[in-house]
């Protein structure tokens, strides 16, 4: 299925909407987009991110991609997100869309 021009500016505005110090899934990001899967969200991510905060959208595990995990957590400890060995406390830290 191709990717429209529409879902990647949703994509980009909800990414654009996660505040300072929260994170949100590339799960939660295709639910409220509308997407079939959290993949669309990391080829998005992957190939139109550079001007958003990429780093505060995460794995639903709360862990970083191994290659991104130190820029990562470096930047998501700086803005105050709770990490414990390597993982983002989603509980704490996970934004809830409207």
């Amino acid at each position: 299925m191709t990717t429209t021009a529409d879902e990647v500016e949703r994509v980009r505005e909800l990414v654009a909407a996660i505040p300072v110090g929260r994170v949100s899934t590339y799960g939660d990001i295709a639910a409220v987009a509308g997407l079939s899967t959290p993949r669309t969200v990391a080829w998005i991510m992957r190939t139109d991110s550079a001007d958003l905060p990429w780093h505060r959208v995460v794995r639903a595990t709360g862990r970083p991609a191994p290659q991104l995990a130190v820029r990562q957590l470096t930047a998501l400890a700086a803005e105050g997100v709770p990490i414990t060995d390597g993982r983002i406390d989603l509980v704490a830290a996970r934004h809830r869309f409207p």
